[in-house]
């Protein structure tokens, strides 16, 4: 199961992501591959805004993303982020699970 840990006191301030979904063997993964581009994608896209808005730390099965500057732009895709984190969780319970 993939957990995904948020933390928040005025903003969100980290987002923790743990695990394997288990859904299917390695590489045919479909909840995995979904959490992983969408993760990846809101990494990507902050850091093209401001390189110094997050620090994250990845290996396999693992991303923390900590949150160090916030702008609306920045809060958008994060919040987009969890938005598309909670339909998954939605979709596949079994599999995902998100702490808020």
């Amino acid at each position: 199961m993939i957990k995904i840990k948020i933390k928040k006191s005025e903003n969100i301030d980290s987002i923790v992501i743990n695990g394997h979904a288990g859904y299917s063997e390695s590489g045919k993964d479909i909840v995995c591959s979904s959490v992983s581009s969408i993760a990846i994608t809101t990494v990507n896209a902050i850091v093209r805004l401001d390189k110094d808005a997050i620090i994250f730390d990845e290996k396999d099965g693992f991303l923390n993303i900590e949150i160090k500057k916030h702008s609306s732009m920045i809060d958008t895709l994060i919040e987009n982020m969890i938005e598309l984190f909670d339909e998954l969780e939605e979709q596949y319970p079994k599999y995902i699970k998100l702490e808020k």
